[in-house]
């Protein structure tokens, strides 16, 4: 009897192991399945974001196409319009010179009958009935040219009026041509910076004797993730924390200059991983990677209050999971080279200046954590 009872005790006992260990996974699916869907919300709400500020940015590049055709076409007129003064002025030009001819004709005609008064009055006693003729003949050739003389006095009055607003409308061009090379001009300030950007970062890194290709064309820092993390871990490493200790000063002391701090409006630290692993659960690893990477920066001992408050507002961590692979000459994935962390910038307005640019020949910001992430599993196999 005491054997048979021990024996129903212990029974009892390993099933009520088993409810508590099968209540433990449940809970434990439950709370992944609540991080995989608030990963997926958050993914999609930024999704929106961006795709709302790409829009508006279209549109305003949409309105500033307009005003610059709106401009094109009031020169246009303007043009128009001093063609067609200077038409009128031709006109009235050539009436008054047939104004001065008829003048001078008539001062000939009047010296001419002025002699025949002469004449006349040697034999005016014989002659006055031809004497009052050629007075009244005299009275309306003065009459005539008195009114010559007014017609050409209001013909000067209204060539001057056209001459001042032909003056007028040339100052008018000249200053809109001003404003239009003081635009051009600083539109090629603003493509020729990024460019120096580009050469200031190889020369520092170069002189800082960092292993670190710049992009020529797009200023794109690629640096190994190996070095910042073991395979499936966000944390970094000490052999990634002293890597940033030498590239990150160096990196932004360029950035944040003086020279460039007013033209930089974003730099995105962007986390790769290699093709192994569900594409989810890499996102959400290279996400972690890039934010750790950003903590870190931020974190830094060696940057101002200023450059702190600004790198928040400009500073943006991106996880690409495994979209954006690297191959080798086989066409292969290369699975080290695409774990990876990348160093991005761009300039204010970048888009639009290209787009210009292309003619005629914004800034995204997130509130950053200051705490690293901890450790993802599941990612990179």
């Amino acid at each position: 009897m005491a054997r048979t009872r021990v024996r129903r005790r212990r029974g009892t006992d390993s099933g009520a192991a088993w409810i508590s260990y099968s209540d433990m996974m449940a809970a434990l699916l439950l709370l992944f399945v609540l991080v995989l869907c608030y990963s997926v919300y958050q993914y999609f709400l930024m999704l929106e974001t961006k795709t709302a500020e790409i829009d508006e940015k279209a549109a305003l590049l949409l309105q500033q196409e307009d005003q610059l055709l709106e401009q094109a076409s009031t020169i246009l007129e303007q043009s128009k319009e001093i063609e067609m003064k200077t038409a009128e002025i031709s006109d009235k030009e050539q009436s008054l010179a047939t104004s001065n001819l008829e003048l001078q004709k008539s001062q000939a005609l009047v010296l001419e009958q002025e002699g025949t008064l002469a004449l006349q009055a040697e034999a005016l006693s014989q002659k006055e009935d031809e004497l009052e003729v050629a007075n009244g003949l005299l009275l309306l050739r003065e009459s005539q040219l008195s009114k010559a003389e007014e017609d050409l006095a209001a013909s000067q009055l209204e060539l001057e009026e056209s001459r001042l607003e032909l003056e007028k409308s040339s100052e008018i061009m000249a200053l809109q041509q001003e404003a239009l090379d003081n635009q051009q001009k600083k539109l090629d300030d603003l493509v020729g910076v990024k460019t120096r950007i580009i050469t200031d970062l190889s020369q520092e890194l170069s002189r800082a004797k960092l292993k670190a290709t710049v992009d020529p064309a797009t200023g794109d820092i690629v640096l190994e993730s190996t070095v910042f993390f073991d395979v499936g871990k966000n944390t970094i490493k000490d052999s990634g924390k002293e890597l940033l200790d030498t590239f990150i000063p160096v990196y932004l002391g360029v950035l944040l200059s003086p020279e460039y701090a007013d033209y930089l409006g974003e730099i995105i630290i962007e986390g790769h991983t290699d093709t192994s692993g569900d594409y989810l659960m890499n996102l959400e690893l290279s996400q972690d990677r890039a934010l750790s990477v950003v903590s870190y920066c931020l974190e830094m001992p060696g940057l101002t209050d200023e450059q702190r408050d600004l790198l928040r507002t400009i500073l943006t961590a991106k996880g690409r999971s495994f979209s954006n692979p690297i191959y080798d000459e086989n066409g292969n994935v290369d699975m080290d080279a695409s774990r990876r962390v990348e160093f991005k910038f761009s300039l204010k307005d970048a888009e639009m200046i290209e787009e210009i640019r292309t003619i005629l020949d914004q800034d995204y910001g997130m509130d950053l954590p200051m705490e690293a992430p901890g450790d993802a599993a599941g990612g990179e196999g």
